[in-house]
């Protein structure tokens, strides 16, 4: 008696749909890339620019504050005309004039004769973009840091090593106005009455718009998968002299 064998029947994938799963995995996996491609370079950029942001609005901070207090114990506002201008500003004020524990010519005045070494730090300060070696970084410069503890070079301090341009407006009166971050600047500044407002010398200023750009570059190449364009950030302080209006006292 003859038995007869069987073949079972072997399961498995044949050529076709082999390729056909290799093809929708490949799609897969590149839509994939693609995204955590795009995803990375957004992160990054925005990383990028907020450090940048943020590294400005301290220098904007900064310079509000002492910009605001020029003219104390002054018979002008304290903005030294011959060295501002729209691309650097020059604040004095005699901050000591109630301090007990300087000298009295410190009191009397700014570097006066008689005052010790250093005992002015602060009240004669200048800020500029520095743009040598084309790296553009806002700076202090405090010419009455104390002389012999401090190295004339680091009179300077840096305040914002991520700014691409700042400019400075002066007005009589506080203002209005339209951000043009593309060109780095405001347009069209008006005052309280809606009328168009006209700059004024420094030395006449009783307000000041400082207008800091912060440029983020693009990111990869358009078309192509992560592009990021390129972007124009401004940041603006509106300071009021304080001391504008007072007589020297």
């Amino acid at each position: 008696m003859f038995r007869t064998k069987t073949k079972k029947s072997e399961a498995g994938f044949s050529l076709i749909e082999l390729m056909i799963a290799m093809t929708i995995t490949l799609v897969v996996m590149s839509i994939s890339v693609t995204l955590l491609a795009r995803s990375l370079n957004i992160r990054n950029r925005e990383n990028e620019r907020s450090d940048e942001i943020a590294d400005v609005q301290r220098a904007l901070n900064i310079m509000s504050r002492e910009i605001s207090n020029a003219g104390f114990n002054l018979s002008g506002n304290g903005i030294v005309a011959a060295d501002s201008n729209s691309q650097s500003i020059r604040v004095r004020a005699n901050l000591n004039k109630f301090d007990t524990t300087v000298s009295a010519a410190a009191r009397s005045g700014i570097n006066q004769p008689g005052s010790l070494n250093g005992e002015d730090a602060g009240e004669d300060v200048t800020y500029f973009v520095n743009s040598a070696a084309n790296t553009n970084y806002l700076a202090r410069w405090d010419p009455l840091q104390p002389t012999g503890l401090t190295l004339p070079e680091m009179r300077k301090t840096v305040l914002a090593n991520r700014v691409d341009g700042v400019r400075f407006y002066y007005f009589n009166t506080k203002v209005t106005y339209t951000q043009d971050p593309a060109n780095c600047r405001i347009t069209s500044p008006l005052n309280a009455a809606g009328s168009a407002q006209t700059e004024v010398t420094p030395d006449n200023a009783k307000f000041v718009v400082v207008v800091a750009c912060v440029n983020t570059p693009q990111v990869g190449q358009p078309g192509i998968a992560g592009y990021q364009p390129p972007s124009q950030v401004l940041l603006i302080s509106d300071v009021a002299l304080r001391n504008s209006r007072l007589s020297k006292y």
